[in-house]
């Protein structure tokens, strides 16, 4: 998983042609959380937190990094969770595990950021557990975000 901070600065990224959408407090939650994922030391190995399979308001963040009309830099995935206090965290996963715990309905909801300071262009889509029953569920339909998605566009 990347190193590199989430954003390119704290002070220079501004919301692009913003809008209040229906899951709007998961964007909330994801930036407030953002300066905490920041802070972690990619150098010290911590346990991999398990990924919440019963737990229905989980959700993951999709973090789509590229230079403003350019080429892509990252694409991170990051899974919330509920603290035992009620708040929500975040942890970082890769797409083999959103994949594998059933993340793969891309919800219409989707929030973009641009950094004017560094001409950086940052888009934020939010993944929900796919809403079948799990009695008809077959292990050959998920498919990457990389089958399903455009593919970036190269300088």
């Amino acid at each position: 998983m990347a190193t590199c901070s989430l954003f390119c600065c704290i002070g220079g990224v501004r919301p692009y042609m913003p809008k209040i959408l229906l899951h709007e407090q998961k964007f909330k939650d994801f930036l407030v959380y953002v300066p905490k994922l920041d802070q972690v030391d990619p150098t010290v190995e911590s346990p991999k937190p398990s990924i919440p399979i019963d737990d229905n308001s989980a959700y993951a963040v999709q973090l789509v990094r590229q230079v403003n009309y350019g080429p892509l830099e990252s694409i991170r995935w990051f899974m919330s969770t509920k603290t035992e206090d009620g708040s929500v965290m975040f942890f970082e996963i890769d797409e083999k595990d959103l994949i594998e715990a059933n993340f793969d309905k891309k919800l219409n909801s989707f929030k973009n950021y641009r950094c004017q300071t560094h001409n950086k262009f940052f888009e934020l889509n939010i993944y929900q557990k796919n809403p079948v029953n799990a009695h008809h569920w077959r292990a050959n339909i998920a498919r990457p975000a990389s089958e399903i998605d455009l593919p970036p566009r190269q300088a």
